[in-house]
């Protein structure tokens, strides 16, 4: 428990001097971004070193590795790489899945797999302020009770939870963002927990409720991306799930990769209450 109030208050004190350092010598680099007025992003490495130095091995590796690959990302941004079509970030985030699935496989087995694409949905969360935080936290506050329930070890979920409070209030208000490093690592933390607590249909299943709620918290906006920018007429919770699990710039790359040309129209009425309107969404054909 002294190691979670440690954790906890350090968070408190980094979060904002590093929100501080991003707005006074990083202002010109990705890493502030102009929405809202000026947003610092990135303010994620607060809670990323955190779990660097208080996760137990080997899970901290994971984690470090997937940040250190998400900040590259953060600091890229959407730069291609040189005349191809592929995004650094897309590259960075595709070397992280990777990476975690086979490194982490000895250790966790299969789940390793469903862990490191944990990193999708949070990173779509983490477009509205306090989004992922709320779902961090609800997420982390359930796998506690659960492990409680169980007689489990509760040290990791309790952790997660105290650190997202501590990083959260600032986020919450919009005045900064989690960015890459932020919610990688947490999403990487998160899937550790839901394996500890039951193994592969529990990492599977809370992979599968971490997305629903996401769609549900960023319902309305995500609805309105899907039409007005995607062009899919009153979408529904389907779409908003499969845009969570499946959007974003990773998601298009594997679009573009799997269904190159092809075109998809969805008639049937359950195929489009879940979503595949949006999942069969090929960006790269008018």
């Amino acid at each position: 428990m002294i190691k979670i109030i440690i954790a906890t208050i350090t968070t408190l004190l980094l979060t904002p001097t590093i929100k501080y350092l991003i707005e006074k010598y990083a202002k010109s680099t990705n890493l502030y971004t102009k929405i809202r007025g000026g947003t610092p992003r990135g303010t994620g490495l607060a809670p990323f070193i955190i779990l660097i130095l208080f996760l137990p091995a080997p899970y901290n590796l994971l984690v470090g590795i997937m940040g250190i690959l998400a900040f590259i990302d953060d600091i890229l941004g959407r730069k291609r790489i040189k005349n191809s079509k592929i995004e650094w970030g897309q590259l960075a985030r595709g070397l992280g899945i990777i990476t975690i699935s086979i490194l982490g496989y000895p250790i966790m087995g299969p789940s390793s797999i469903i862990v490191a694409f944990m990193i999708q949905p949070l990173n779509i969360a983490d477009m509205q302020p306090g989004a992922a935080c709320t779902t961090i936290i609800t997420t982390s506050l359930l796998v506690t009770i659960l492990s409680l329930l169980k007689n489990q070890p509760t040290y990791l979920p309790i952790l997660i939870l105290a650190t997202c409070l501590a990083y959260s209030p600032l986020d919450y208000k919009g005045k900064m963002m989690m960015g890459e490093i932020g919610n990688h690592s947490y999403a990487i933390a998160l899937g550790i927990s839901f394996h500890l607590l039951g193994g592969f249909t529990t990492v599977l299943a809370f992979f599968l409720l971490t997305t629903l709620i996401i769609a549900l918290i960023r319902r309305k906006n995500l609805k309105n991306y899907i039409q007005e920018n995607l062009k899919i007429e009153n979408p529904t919770l389907g779409d908003c799930f499969m845009d969570v699990i499946s959007g974003g710039g990773l998601g298009d790359l594997l679009r573009r990769l799997i269904l190159k040309d092809k075109k998809f129209k969805i008639k049937n009425r359950m195929l489009k209450i879940l979503g595949f309107r949006r999942l069969l969404h090929n960006p790269h054909i008018q």
